[in-house]
């Protein structure tokens, strides 16, 4: 198989960081730098004290390009730990949404039932509008913004992937 062939997949990979100024900004250098794609990134505060920071990404290539991206976060002066999720084992990834939805009449009514059915809370409503909240894995935010659109979805902010593994494992 050749390298245009090799097949592309996707990683979620947590990383440990000291918390500290111009961290982000160089895994994201180290990302642009290399043309790799972020698909998510969500960052905070872990510890008690504030000393160190959990970036998970989420981001996709061949093996290969995976591969190498670990290797270069690992090398990052701050970094503490790196961990591909998607090959330690099972793992749990949610992100959270908020999808403002502007209808009335039966469309009005028709969103409100597919939320209920989605577990999405309406957090805000006014007479012509909605904004739920929403969340689950990606799948599920992302089947649910396609069945608001027809029903006067106008606008969506979205969290980014959370994600730790499942057990005893830890990063």
């Amino acid at each position: 198989m050749s390298p245009q062939e090799e097949p592309q997949i996707s990683a979620v990979i947590s990383v440990l960081v000291e918390n500290e100024s111009g961290v982000l900004a160089r895994v994201i250098g180290l990302f642009s730098g290399r043309g790799y794609n972020i698909e998510s990134l969500t960052v905070a505060p872990v510890e008690d004290g504030g000393n160190k920071s959990r970036i998970n990404i989420v981001t996709s290539g061949t093996a290969m390009v995976i591969e190498q991206i670990k290797a270069l976060l690992y090398r990052l002066v701050p970094v503490h730990k790196v961990s591909d999720l998607t090959q330690i084992g099972p793992y749990v990834a949610r992100e959270m949404a908020l999808i403002k939805v502007v209808s009335t009449g039966e469309l009005r009514a028709e969103a409100l039932r597919i939320a209920d059915a989605f577990r999405a809370r309406p957090v805000d409503t006014t007479v012509g509008s909605f904004v739920f909240e929403l969340t689950g894995a990606t799948d599920k935010i992302e089947s649910f913004i396609d069945l608001m659109r027809p029903l006067g979805l106008v606008e969506v902010s979205r969290t980014g992937v959370a994600a730790i593994a499942r057990g005893s494992k830890t990063i």
